[in-house]
């Protein structure tokens, strides 16, 4: 009996939806009985991205934020949006251009702060991170936990010096002639 209804199903017509799939319409140009049309309220380049990006597809992500720059231009979330997708890529100075480039429309954005400060970060430029993410700490009023965090730990790696504090004080400057001098561990 199942078997008989599957059969039934494979004779008759084929479905429009596959119809225009094998035509090369995608779903957003689908009509009424498969015609082909652009449909006038496709989803969002940006909307489809942001979710792609909570998925991990950053590949896919970065696609759709293209499409978005289409659509919106190269605003600011757009610009902000492919730095996001660049950093996770591993795109380092790709993602840097893109979210300097954000920030040139609007210097009070504070995920292309956050984001920058990150890519900084990432790269061991410290300094100019950290000038980012207080900056992203400035304009968010200090609400988000997580640019509080990253502020903390820029401020951290950025005072930290070289040595230790027990490292720095075992050491002894001996002067060695006109203008040379030596650095000698000191006993304990």
């Amino acid at each position: 009996m199942i078997i008989a209804s599957v059969a039934a199903g494979c004779s008759g017509p084929p479905d429009t939806s596959v119809r225009a799939a094998i035509e090369g319409a995608g779903p957003d140009q689908l009509g009424r009985a498969g015609a082909r049309q652009d449909v006038p309220d496709a989803v969002d380049g940006l909307v489809v991205g942001h979710r792609l990006m909570a998925a991990g597809e950053y590949d896919l992500a970065l696609r759709e934020y293209h499409r978005g720059a289409v659509t919106h231009g190269a605003n600011v979330d757009v610009l902000s949006a492919i730095g996001s997708a660049n950093l996770r890529l591993g795109r380092l100075n790709q993602a840097e251009q893109d979210l300097r480039r954000a920030l040139e429309k609007d210097e009070t954005f504070v995920p292309a702060h956050n984001n920058l400060g990150v890519t900084l970060a990432e790269q061991g430029r410290w300094g100019e991170a950290q000038l980012h993410f207080r900056n992203a700490f400035i304009f968010d009023k200090g609400r988000s936990a997580e640019i509080r965090e990253n502020l903390r730990l820029a401020i951290e790696k950025t005072e930290k010096t070289g040595y230790d504090d027990q490292e720095a004080h075992q050491l002894l400057l001996m002067r060695r002639g006109t203008g040379r001098f030596l650095l000698l561990p000191t006993p304990l």
